[in-house]
């Protein structure tokens, strides 16, 4: 969780974000990591249980290497994805509706998969 607060503050330094918004995203972090205490103290999570992560993939499509390989809290994807739209407008072919919806309906497994031909890339979303 340190490495995500040292993150949260850099995008603040750097201008990515406002005050305002790091103090949300560092909200929703303890509150995830709460959660996260609390499921661990419980004792082990049955198989199938509920997802937690939202994994983003990017893949070279010449070379089969990761660009990008990020790991997000679900307790962080919606507020993280309305700040993340503003850094990225440019975004097409992805239905962000479609990804919010996928995420509450806590139903596990790929949700997007697309191949931009003009860039060599590869996008795929999980949610596990």
């Amino acid at each position: 969780m340190k490495e995500e607060r040292i993150q949260i503050l850099k995008m603040i330094e750097n201008g990515q974000i406002t005050a305002e918004e790091g103090a949300k995203l560092l909200q929703a972090l303890e509150v995830s990591a709460r959660r996260e205490r609390a499921a661990e103290s419980a004792g082990p999570s049955p198989r199938g249980s509920a997802p937690r992560w939202f994994r983003i993939r990017v893949t070279d499509l010449a070379t089969g290497r990761h660009k990008v390989n990020v790991n997000i809290p679900l307790s962080l994807v919606t507020v993280g994805m309305r700040m993340g739209a503003r850094f990225a407008p440019e975004i097409s072919g992805v239905d962000m509706d479609q990804v919010l919806e996928a995420v509450r309906s806590g139903n596990a497994g790929k949700i997007i998969d697309v191949e931009d031909m003009e860039d060599g890339e590869r996008v795929e979303i999980y949610i596990e």
